[in-house]
């Protein structure tokens, strides 16, 4: 809020250059900012009383705005790539996947380990359990299980995040 929006009673008012001039009337602290030829904005609502700052709006939201886009760039977003396999893959295949999940989490991303059954394949999954195992024991050095191996539908997925 700003200028004749603030309709409290009593505001406690910071100068610009950032000095306490106490607790006054709303109207007194707008009389303030206009000698100023500023604008006054209420900086914390919830406050008792409710804080107000004599300072240039534009200027203000600018400030909040650069403020803003400096926490976004400190974020960090984390993808899930997805690896897929197959029950009758061979060994040198999963050597190719698994370096690809190595890649996928040196840039810090999980990896999503999916293996796939077509047809009479699904008669055989206990077995192929086995080669999820052996992927995430092939990555253990730089991954460690965060989901382990589940069947969804018709595959089975296994989660794996970068060793902290």
């Amino acid at each position: 809020m700003i200028n004749e929006q603030i309709r409290d009673k009593e505001v406690r008012v910071i100068g610009e250059d950032g000095e306490q001039l106490g607790i006054m009337t709303s109207k007194e602290a707008m009389k303030l900012a206009d000698e100023a030829g500023v604008d006054l904005i209420k900086i914390a609502p919830t406050a008792k009383p409710p804080v107000c700052k004599i300072m240039d709006y534009g200027k203000y939201r600018y400030e909040q705005a650069r403020r803003e886009k400096e926490a976004k760039k400190k974020q960090k977003v984390i993808e899930v790539k997805e690896v897929r396999l197959s029950p009758n893959i061979d060994t040198n295949d999963l050597n190719t996947k698994a370096n690809m999940a190595r890649k996928f989490l040196s840039k810090g991303d999980k990896v999503k380990v999916t293996l796939r059954f077509r047809g009479r394949e699904l008669a055989h999954v206990n077995a192929s359990k086995v080669i999820l195992d052996e992927f995430a024991e092939s990555l253990s050095d730089v991954a460690v299980v965060e989901k382990p191996a589940k069947f969804e539908g018709r595959s089975l997925i296994m989660f794996l995040a970068e060793k902290r």
